[in-house]
């Protein structure tokens, strides 16, 4: 593993990052997305990354959401976390997908319709390891959290 990515790690896994980057983070992702037509995502440098467009909840208005991922490349779908960089609450967006589950995603410049499937019991679990393999810093953001986090799979529609 690179010393980058080990830095990036434990930065990431703090409570001052959990304070600050949400406030900062999704924004210029958001910006630099649309600033290039969709092709650059900031976050995307270090870890998978999605811009999520999903209905909200109560408003039903359309609600774009920069958010890292992990890609099951043999299934052809993507993991979305719900870690909420470790702080309490859920984030809107689980609940956007909860109410709205068809959404689309910014995938790599492209944009894919998708279904998404809040992840449940055994294969919830099966999930969550492979989540903690790929980036090990939501073992700690969970370990801050009384709520267990929401695992969405997302499928192409």
């Amino acid at each position: 593993m690179a010393a980058v990515e080990r830095l990036v790690q434990k930065v990431s896994s703090t409570r001052s990052f959990a304070r600050i980057a949400p406030h900062f983070l999704p924004a210029m992702d958001r910006a630099v997305h649309r600033l290039t037509g969709g092709k650059v995502l900031l976050s995307a440098r270090m870890l998978p990354s999605v811009v999520l467009l999903s209905t909200g909840a109560k408003s039903g208005l359309p609600r774009r959401t920069p958010l890292a991922c992990m890609s099951e490349r043999e299934r052809g779908t993507w993991i979305l976390i719900g870690s909420n960089f470790g702080r309490p609450g859920h984030p809107a967006w689980t609940a956007n997908l909860l109410a709205h589950p068809d959404a689309e995603i910014s995938w790599k410049g492209r944009d894919v319709p998708v279904r998404a499937q809040l992840l449940r019991g055994v294969e919830r679990e099966a999930v969550w390891a492979a989540v903690l393999e790929f980036w090990p810093p939501y073992a700690r953001y969970q370990a801050r959290v009384e709520r267990q986090i929401r695992l969405f799979r997302l499928e192409r529609r």
